[in-house]
């Protein structure tokens, strides 16, 4: 199985999705910003892939993530993370401030599909550097993601692709951290 970013981004910024309760994307939402009530330096985890986010979230239906957020970022924060993860199964030897974790990529159905695809767990300082440095604005994909589920569930998932925000490999060097996952031996896929 083979470990890949996809994403939508440009040459400056990268799109990550999160999803929240309507208390803390409100906020957030009117601010272009996270403010309170979310907690900067807590742990947030952050997704480049919005079918993986879909699965998360159960299309923005589950309770505490009914309202999903596209934000986009600084490239250059983004890779810094991902250049300063440590993988998930390594927490144990201390409380990184970035931690990444590897999870099967998810098809229109949400079924798993061969490749993993990857999440930002962002912490501490990390985290601050998130909300203060990276984000440069934040949309409110809910409705998308709802359109999308109904054309799954009404069968036409011709309409449903075309609807999905446009993700290819994003590049990033092999040698980073987070691409060694030394709990498996699957092959790195670098754009």
């Amino acid at each position: 199985m083979e470990h890949e970013i996809r994403a939508d981004y440009d040459d400056r910024h990268i799109t990550v999705y999160q999803a929240y309760s309507p208390a803390i994307a409100e906020p957030a939402l009117a601010a272009g910003r996270f403010v309170p009530p979310f907690k900067p330096g807590r742990m947030t985890w952050v997704k480049p892939s919005f079918l993986w986010m879909m699965h998360r979230c159960g299309w923005g239906a589950k309770p505490d993530q009914e309202r999903v957020l596209a934000v986009r970022i600084t490239r250059t924060g983004f890779d810094w993370a991902v250049s300063a993860a440590v993988p998930s199964h390594e927490v144990g030897r201390g409380k990184p401030d970035v931690r990444v974790q590897w999870d099967p990529e998810r098809d229109l159905r949400l079924n798993p599909l061969p490749h993993r695809s990857l999440q930002l767990g962002l912490a501490g300082g990390a985290s601050r550097r998130y909300v203060e440095e990276w984000v440069v604005g934040i949309t409110d994909v809910t409705p998308l993601a709802h359109e999308v589920r109904d054309l799954v569930r009404a069968g036409d998932l011709d309409a449903a692709r075309a609807r999905l925000p446009v993700e290819r490999p994003y590049p990033w060097p092999a040698t980073d951290r987070a691409t060694t996952d030394r709990a498996t031996t699957d092959r790195v896929t670098t754009g």
